[in-house]
């Protein structure tokens, strides 16, 4: 009897680790491509706006700050652009990714849930047993 609580043990903790490991490699899966979207960002942005820092620094007229002023808006709205773009994407895949668990988890409860009605109803039918043969 002991035997069995240790195999049921056992089973129990393995599933678990799989389950904990799976869930793991998805999440850091996930990490991954939200650091690497925000870096490619930032190095956009960064790059556009050390791009217009160089085009401001040779300016020498007023004509010359006149012609900077629109860039300089311009690359302001590209960079606010591209870093919603990269929040909504970031977004995006913490959805997919928390989805994804959410169905991991879901599986594991409807598995927990046959496996507890199966063995209760082998209590019960032991229990039937038991009590037809008292009678």
């Amino acid at each position: 009897m002991n035997y069995q609580y240790n195999d049921q043990f056992a089973a129990a903790t393995r599933q678990f680790a799989d389950t904990a490991a799976r869930i793991s490699h998805l999440t850091l899966d996930s990490a991954q491509k939200v650091f690497g979207l925000q870096l490619a960002t930032l190095e956009e942005n960064t790059e556009a706006t050390f791009a217009f820092f160089g085009e401001a620094a040779d300016v020498r007229d007023l004509d010359g700050l006149k012609t900077l002023f629109p860039k300089g808006v311009q690359v302001a709205r590209e960079n606010v652009e591209r870093t919603i773009s990269t929040g909504q994407e970031v977004f995006g895949t913490t959805v997919k990714t928390n989805e994804a668990i959410a169905q991991i988890a879901k599986s594991q409860i409807e598995s927990a849930t046959v496996q507890a009605q199966a063995e209760a109803e082998k209590v019960v039918k032991t229990a039937t047993k038991t009590a037809a043969k008292r009678r």
